[in-house]
């Protein structure tokens, strides 16, 4: 009996005794695209280096924010530190009027 397979069921599932695969006449030799495209290749490598050329761009960028993060930082901390300042000034300037007017009251 001579059965002939099919892609889904081949005769046999030796791959040394299956038919060879033959190209047919309607199809171009060497018209199938190759398994490793070189465009997308060096278009890949390409966007990888213009990546890395903007790699000390990028960096400069992030430490500049980083800096104005510290410097907000910094302001704040002055800011509290004066208004402290102040708080305790105007609670001693309290104190004050209140011994004085103790002082008026008393005398």
């Amino acid at each position: 009996m001579n059965a002939i397979g099919t892609i889904d069921r081949p005769v046999t599932h030796d791959p040394q005794k299956l038919a060879p695969m033959t190209s047919s006449m309607s199809e171009p030799s060497g018209s199938a695209t190759p398994a490793v495209t070189i465009i997308g290749a060096n278009a890949s490598r390409q966007n990888r280096t213009r990546e890395m050329q903007l790699i000390p761009e990028a960096m400069a960028r992030a430490h500049m924010d980083e800096r104005l993060r510290e410097a907000d930082a910094e302001r704040q901390a002055v800011r509290l530190i004066a208004a402290r300042r102040m708080q305790r000034r105007a609670e001693r300037a309290s104190l004050r009027a209140r011994r004085a007017l103790a002082m008026a009251v008393m005398h």
